[in-house]
């Protein structure tokens, strides 16, 4: 690990642990928030879905606007504003009594306080070259799953007693995180075109057309929705899931996803390191097999050490495929487009949010619950089937880059 400590910057592990701290207060929110909602406000899981829809497509917005604002004015100052937000968006939701209160309030949360995420991984991008993208990102997905160690051990305890005190415990978390980042971490945006110093906001927010037009890129986007689809009922209808159709507790389903994070802690670096001698669309192939196989496992097991089983194929499944992701975005990306180019890939996360845990939802109030499971089957089947395909189309796209970026560092 020492070893591992000094290939890469110094201001690249100030950044990781900082990420970390951030991520031991978001993630006492996140998986309980379903359970929160449903508890505080006695409404079913569908009320439910549609509030965390609406957020997620909020945060989609958010994301849109803090890519474009990040290539323009930088990856710091947005991301010192969307931890500050955030902070205060914790106590807001935190305070609300009434449950449709909660729908203006996390369209406004979720447009603003999600402008961070491209500039933070536009930046990682920034501090790091090509060749040590993917294991940068699967270092920051190591710190932050020690967080889902700390972070759900600790909700599931205080849960019981107070959710305001999660709300405050993560508000307290995104400020310490943006004192870290306001000392000690500097720009990291490269030096701009002559033609992107000349554009106006407009144009900027136009950039966003140059990605689109990307077809491959598009197709990667596709493919991952359906992807994220799946693995997006871990955070939300898993939990409700268990409580409601197998009687397992909240203190049980924070056990699962602290093994997830453990699992992710031990072994994520060395699953990271043989992932990137290997082609990116074959990985994500794998990763969504194992989500394949851990996800549909759910719907036929209901002793609790079979769905730890499936918890922990599923967790193979996403250290394979979250930091492969990210890297091959941050590729096909140019310099100068990185933060919108990772806004636009938060179209993976934010439409399988918008409408997963609203389908998840109307299934477990109506059907069947074991439906969600045997569908996901067959989303992450269509997953496996889109990457494979869309391994010849991009393979000579990726040489010919990397070719180029060696030459590139060569002659710099």
């Amino acid at each position: 690990m020492r070893t591992t400590y000094h290939e890469f910057p110094s201001k690249f592990w100030i950044l990781v642990g900082a990420s970390f701290i951030d991520g031991v207060g978001s993630t006492m929110i996140f998986p309980f928030f379903a359970l929160y909602i449903t508890q505080k406000f006695n409404v079913g899981m569908t009320q439910a879905g549609v509030l965390l829809g609406i957020f997620s497509i909020a945060g989609f917005f958010g994301n849109i606007l803090g890519g474009a604002l990040t290539d323009r004015i930088g990856r710091r100052a947005i991301l010192l504003f969307g931890l500050v937000f955030s902070a205060v968006s914790s106590i807001s939701m935190g305070l609300v009594n009434v449950f449709v209160v909660f729908f203006p309030l996390v369209v406004v949360v979720g447009l603003l306080s999600d402008v961070a995420w491209p500039a933070q991984s536009a930046m990682i991008a920034d501090m790091l070259p090509e060749e040590q993208r993917a294991e940068g990102f699967g270092i920051q997905r190591v710190a932050r799953n020690v967080s889902w160690m700390v972070g759900p051990t600790v909700a599931g305890l205080l849960a019981a007693q107070s959710y305001l005190l999660l709300f405050i415990l993560d508000a307290i978390s995104s400020i310490i995180t943006a004192g870290i980042i306001y000392r000690l971490i500097p720009e990291t945006m490269p030096e701009r075109s002559p033609e992107a110093k000349g554009e106006s906001l407009a144009q900027t927010f136009r950039g966003y057309l140059k990605g689109l037009a990307d077809g491959s890129f598009v197709a990667f986007l596709i493919i991952s929705v359906i992807m994220n689809l799946v693995y997006i009922q871990l955070y939300s209808t898993f939990s409700v899931y268990l409580r409601d159709v197998h009687g397992i507790p909240t203190q049980g389903y924070g056990f699962l996803m602290t093994m997830n994070a453990t699992l992710v802690v031990l072994a994520q670096f060395s699953i990271t390191r043989w992932t990137k001698r290997n082609p990116a669309m074959i990985m994500l192939a794998l990763g969504s097999a194992f989500y394949l196989v851990g996800f549909s496992s759910f719907g036929f097991v209901s002793a609790y050490a079979l769905f730890a089983i499936g918890m922990l194929l599923v967790t193979v499944g996403e250290m394979i495929v979250i930091p492969v992701a990210q890297a091959l975005v941050a590729r096909l990306a140019p310099p100068d487009m990185r933060g919108r180019y990772m806004a636009t890939f938060a179209v993976a996360w934010t439409v399988p949010a918008a409408i997963g845990p609203w389908a998840a939802g109307v299934i477990l109030d109506n059907f069947n619950p074991d439906l969600v499971w045997y569908l996901s089957g067959i989303l992450s089947t269509l997953a496996v089937t889109g990457f494979l395909l869309l391994h010849a189309r991009l393979r000579e796209r990726l040489a010919s880059q990397h070719v180029f970026e060696a030459e590139a560092v060569g002659a710099n």
